[in-house]
């Protein structure tokens, strides 16, 4: 039986440059604790849709439980500055409760 994770990884070698099946994958990827493919993928996301607030929420979160707080804050900081640029207060409002939470 196939996974989610080969479900999505199937339909992304038919559409490589979808940003919603990559984000998926990262997802699949963080909940398999495959952090560093994970955050891998969350690049991939933001190299396709430097918009795309959630893949920097989550990348950040990643990065901070790993430890890697400097990263995550620069990340969030990325998140902050799409948010802005496409007018999103929602995803700036959680991304800076997220940076607050960064030790």
């Amino acid at each position: 039986m196939e996974t989610r994770r080969e479900k999505i990884e199937r339909m992304l070698a038919a559409e490589p440059a979808d940003v919603f099946l990559n984000f998926g994958l990262a997802m699949e990827l963080t909940k398999e604790k495959a952090f560093e493919a994970a955050l891998a993928s969350f690049d991939r996301v933001i190299s396709l849709d430097a918009d795309y607030t959630a893949a920097y929420h989550h990348k950040a979160a990643t990065l901070s439980a790993l430890g890697r707080y400097d990263e995550a804050r620069a990340t969030v900081d990325g998140g902050i500055q799409a948010a802005r640029r496409i007018g999103n207060g929602h995803a700036e409002s959680e991304l800076r409760d997220l940076l607050l939470a960064i030790p």
